[in-house]
């Protein structure tokens, strides 16, 4: 079978599967609708010199982005809950060509919904915050608002990649989400953690969402290290699926 036809085979199953849809569109609504509200409500007189007006307007990242890893791991794992994952190795004999086509399919949404969600937070927000917002047109937006993009595209990789190696949505999501929502964030805030911290995966890649980046890493190369934490993830999985059987 052609790459071509595994796309659009891979694009049917995707936007037939309500769930699928569902939590894309909550990165857009919890990242957005978050981040404007904390805009909207922040007395920037009170806040500190470094106040960075940028990173604030994706105050809701850390919550929406959890809509990216759901949708990788379902749009991978979900075959071997629902049991039809044989049927797709039967159509599609080559695993990694398979393989292929569903993280192409999953990063290229995950990256398009990471754009629209990039662009809506960031210009609300700087409109929201009046003139202690950056400019619209600046660089530092511009680069925030693709950063966003390319966050959640290679976010949505890193969790399909973790769900064909553990071929379970719950015990993929089981792990995911606690290292996202607490292990990674308290390790990254740790004082002792200061030099590695920083190469962790959500740490390094929202680097490129700041008005100035943090840390050594700087925007582009921490988003360089997240895409790395990507691709580990994604040859984790290619291995485990040609590797194992059904």
């Amino acid at each position: 079978m052609p790459f071509a036809a595994v796309l659009r085979s891979e694009w049917t199953k995707v936007h037939s599967l309500r769930s699928l849809s569902s939590s894309l569109l909550v990165v857009l609504v919890l990242t957005a609708g978050i981040g404007a509200l904390v805009c909207g409500s922040t007395d920037v007189a009170g806040e500190p010199p470094d106040f960075d007006p940028v990173f604030t307007s994706y105050f809701g990242l850390n919550v929406g982005q959890f809509g990216a890893v759901v949708f990788g791991v379902l749009a991978v794992a979900g075959e071997w809950s629902s049991g039809s994952a044989r049927i797709s190795f039967t159509a599609v004999p080559r695993r990694e060509l398979l393989y292929a086509g569903k993280l192409t399919v999953v990063a290229l949404l995950c990256l398009a919904m990471g754009l629209v969600t990039g662009f809506a937070s960031v210009l609300a927000g700087q409109a929201l915050l009046g003139s202690a917002g950056a400019s619209p047109g600046s660089a530092a937006v511009l680069r925030s608002a693709l950063g966003c993009g390319v966050y959640l595209g290679l976010l949505g990789v890193l969790s399909a990649g973790c769900a064909a190696m553990l071929r379970s949505p719950v015990g993929t999501l089981s792990l995911l989400v606690p290292l996202f929502l607490s292990v990674f964030p308290m390790a990254g805030s740790l004082p002792s953690s200061k030099q590695w911290g920083q190469f962790l995966p959500d740490r390094a890649g929202q680097q490129i969402l700041h008005l100035v980046p943090e840390g050594a890493l700087g925007a582009w190369p921490g988003l360089a290290v997240m895409a790395g934490w990507a691709v580990l993830a994604a040859v984790g999985g290619l291995i485990t699926l040609v590797r194992r059987d059904v």
